[in-house]
């Protein structure tokens, strides 16, 4: 059951974003997609036609086929091959959240870059997955989407309340006031119960909605923190390697319980887990621009 707290937030949300028709709808491609992909004779060759018919998101798709973080020896030259290195399982996750980057774009100005947010977003996304394999993590591609939409109720916040936003980023550089404490000081709410309010709403798994709604406090998490964690693990090395940190937030608040949550005994263990994939991740950042 949910407490008075939990539901004054999603009011005060509903209330603001009630003018938002397209809030109610998932994407066409995305629709079209998942019906695809629940069809066992659908192959790469099939989504390359429908995805091939929105360039912006090709060229995009393309460029993630060609990290870095995938070890292609040979460039990735067509829709299809990049479909079968980034996998099956994975392509609607990534379709959905390009899909979301186009839904809620706005003009950029000196405290937002669309651009960064896609690069943040895709190197947690893409990260974390690596991260995940590497520590045999069951569920990689929950952690693939979780951490490409970890920072979407930023976009929509941005989108959607300029003002407010602007007042945030703000408190941020003026006071230095970390990034999720100003939002509650402004807003009363926070970009992650933003994310989850839209989960809810497309009937995404409560297991995703929950990691993002907790991706700055993993240890917070009921569900799954080991997932949670590992979106916060990469979203703090965005920073820590300045490796597609968001320019207005340097001021991350790192959960130190997810050493233990993760497994590794120690900071220290876990400070030299990271270094050994230091060169990757600012290589994949590279690649990325």
């Amino acid at each position: 059951m949910l407490d008075n707290n939990v539901i004054d937030i999603k009011q005060k949300i509903r209330k603001q974003l009630s003018t938002v028709g397209n809030l109610h709808s998932i994407p066409h491609i995305i629709t079209e997609v998942s019906q695809m992909l629940d069809d066992e004779n659908t192959s790469a060759s099939d989504l390359c036609k429908v995805i091939s018919q929105e360039q912006s998101i090709a060229t995009r798709i393309l460029s993630v086929a060609n990290s870095p973080m995938y070890g292609i020896p040979r460039r990735v030259a067509t829709i299809d091959f990049a479909i079968v290195i980034i996998g099956l399982e994975h392509i609607k996750s990534l379709l959905l959240a390009l899909s979301m980057m186009d839904m809620f774009r706005a003009k950029n100005s000196s405290d937002w870059n669309h651009n960064n947010y896609w690069k943040h977003s895709l190197m947690v996304g893409t990260a974390a997955k690596k991260i995940a394999d590497d520590l045999r993590y069951p569920k990689s591609g929950e952690v693939f989407t979780a951490g490409l939409l970890h920072d979407l109720g930023l976009l929509v916040l941005n989108r959607y309340m300029p003002r407010e936003f602007k007042n945030i980023v703000e408190l941020v550089h003026k006071e230095g006031i970390p990034h999720l404490q100003a939002e509650r000081m402004v807003l009363g709410y926070t970009h992650e119960d933003i994310a989850e309010f839209l989960f809810e709403r497309w009937n995404f798994p409560s297991i995703i909605s929950e990691a993002v709604l907790y991706h700055h406090i993993p240890s917070q998490s009921e569900k799954n923190p080991v997932l949670a964690s590992l979106i916060h693990l990469i979203d703090y090395v965005t920073q820590k390697y300045e490796v597609g940190t968001f320019e207005w937030d340097n001021n991350y608040q790192f959960d130190k319980n997810i050493v233990d949550i993760l497994g590794f005994g120690s900071i220290e263990n876990l400070e030299r887990f990271l270094q050994s994939y230091e060169s990757l991740f600012k290589t994949h950042f590279e690649s990325l621009n």
